[in-house]
């Protein structure tokens, strides 16, 4: 059975840049959702719900017909929110990225401001909700968006950052002022996480 991960911070620790009450509706409201229609949804398929979640998502074409959907939305929802809580949190002095992924941000986007920039733009080019995301493929790193609840799992490449673009992840705090909430994310990138990301999944 899948369950909601504890955050390792208190709901209000992101503030002034992600407040607390969107914090607490997202997390405990929003993601729980995610969790119990999963869990519903595999019930009836015991083999299934001992599967990891990643390989769940990575090949949907092996879920039964009848929960595909509902594995792919939910289940989706699950995966990308337990990732975004991870990489997310106060600031510390994890405020930049380690010199290994620095070199690979340089090496694919030419520098860390235009990586930035870039960044930026494809969250603002987002049309509705969904994810914006920093890949590994190979020595190559990318910017992909997905919608929904989708995810780039079963793609190729492994996701090293996210960040969730769906209203309810800001709408509280910065109503329909997206671009301020791209911009306050740098804030909470919690880089040493990223980068622990980056070395693991190069080995």
């Amino acid at each position: 059975m899948h369950t909601l991960p504890q955050l390792k911070y208190a709901y209000n620790a992101l503030e002034p840049f992600i407040d607390a009450r969107t914090m607490e509706l997202h997390h405990s409201k929003h993601h729980q959702t995610y969790v119990d229609k999963l869990n519903t949804a595999l019930a009836g398929h015991p083999k299934l719900a001992d599967s990891p979640l990643e390989d769940m998502l990575a090949h949907l074409e092996g879920v039964s017909d009848d929960i595909r959907i509902a594995v792919h939305n939910h289940g989706g929802g699950h995966y990308n929110h337990s990732l975004f809580w991870t990489l997310i949190g106060p600031q510390s002095s994890s405020t930049t990225p380690s010199p290994e992924l620095n070199a690979a941000l340089i090496q694919s986007f030419s520098s860390f401001e235009n990586f930035q920039k870039m960044w930026s733009e494809k969250a603002f080019g987002l049309f509705g909700s969904g994810w914006l995301w920093l890949m590994k493929d190979g020595e190559t790193l990318s910017l992909t968006t997905t919608q929904n609840q989708d995810t780039p799992l079963g793609n190729g490449g492994v996701p090293l950052l996210v960040l969730d673009l769906w209203e309810h992840a800001y709408y509280l705090l910065y109503q329909n002022r997206r671009a301020d909430y791209v911009t306050a994310f740098w804030n909470v990138i919690q880089w040493n996480e990223v980068s622990a990301r980056f070395v693991q999944r190069t080995q």
